[in-house]
């Protein structure tokens, strides 16, 4: 399988993020997606830089103002004080409940909460860059399987699916899996599905889509009464306007065994079959590895090979999109399971 991957990645390196009240070292390193890069050339897959400029397909899922915000935010940052370059921003005000959320502050500090879910986001000098680059990942897979490829995995960070019309949160800042489908759609499919396994629900990309029939998003994750990202990811959450019908959320137990989590993909893999989707974008969280230290499911190794095999049987030309997964040393052997078990199912 073809896997795009772009060494701007390393450009988002921060150095440190909160966890549970504690600046803790980041759970999403560049260390992620070198352990995935390895162990996709020593089983001999292809690796390409990618080829298409995502720009044109991000305006058509993230606001205007946002995409200003992420790629000049740096540059802003400075101008504030030029001592922060040595620091990372991080929100402290959000426009909660009675606060007005439609105009835009002016200043930077307010604008950083104004387009923040949480303050577990650092960005660097580089975000921008590597955000952007794993979006033109996506881009280039989805234009190489609309080519005749039967698959393509984007090994790119940081992750997507959290990411939201005009917002960040979750590691995310830019919606890849969004990008990958919106480029289906711009070349004449009609019907694509996006099935996230990551044990965190895709908010994100549930409100990209929302209110559309073209675009169906499936989510297996930890439930939100108790998982992040805690608002969204319900099961009554159906989709609205022409998009009623066209969500569907599986909220699992933590500590769902992996037969429990089959069912659910059975669930799903049944739901995407009954949509007559003509692609699939599958938004590949490999944090329901049992030893993640930051999720709660119990997936093993052999699971994932699994996984990929009934994924397979699905039938559709695939985009696979790397998201979570934190147990860095086995992230690119669950990965690989995944990739090698499609192509040889």
């Amino acid at each position: 399988m073809i896997t795009f991957y772009s060494l701007l990645h390393e450009r988002h390196a921060p150095e440190y993020e909160f966890y549970r009240g504690e600046r803790v070292a980041c759970f999403e390193s560049s260390l992620r997606v070198e352990y995935v890069h390895q162990e996709l050339i020593a089983r001999g897959h292809g690796i390409c830089t990618p080829s298409s400029d995502s720009r044109e397909v991000l305006t058509q899922i993230h606001t205007g103002r946002y995409l200003n915000f992420l790629e000049t935010a740096w540059s802003r940052w400075l101008a504030v004080d030029p001592a922060n370059a040595s620091s990372q921003p991080f929100p402290s005000v959000w426009p909660v409940r009675t606060l007005r959320s439609d105009l835009e502050p002016d200043n930077f500090i307010a604008q950083l909460g104004f387009y923040s879910m949480d303050n577990g986001t650092p960005m660097v000098e580089g975000t921008w860059a590597a955000a952007k680059a794993g979006a033109d990942c996506a881009a280039s897979a989805a234009h190489l399987v609309l080519s005749g490829e039967r698959s393509a995995f984007c090994a790119t960070r940081p992750p997507g699916h959290h990411a939201g019309a005009d917002f960040m949160g979750g590691y995310c800042f830019l919606n890849n899996a969004a990008v990958a489908a919106q480029t289906f759609i711009n070349s004449g499919v009609s019907r694509v599905a996006i099935l996230d396994v990551d044990y965190h629900h895709g908010n994100g990309t549930q409100s990209i889509f929302y209110d559309r029939s073209d675009v169906l998003f499936i989510s297996i994750h930890g439930d939100p009464r108790t998982e992040y990202p805690f608002y969204l990811g319900h099961s009554d959450e159906i989709g609205q306007a022409a998009g009623e019908g066209f969500n569907l959320n599986i909220p699992l137990s933590a500590g769902t065994s992996s037969d429990i989590w089959f069912e659910a993909l059975e669930q799903a893999c049944s739901r995407i079959t009954h949509h007559r989707a003509e692609a699939l974008v599958v938004s590949l969280g490999l944090d329901t590895f049992v030893n993640d230290p930051i999720s709660r499911f119990a997936l093993s190794t052999p699971d994932f090979s699994k996984l990929g095999a009934r994924l397979e049987r699905i039938g559709l030309p695939t985009v696979f999109i790397l998201e979570g997964g934190y147990a860095t040393r086995e992230l690119g052997i669950n990965a690989v399971n995944v990739l090698d078990a499609f192509d040889t199912a």
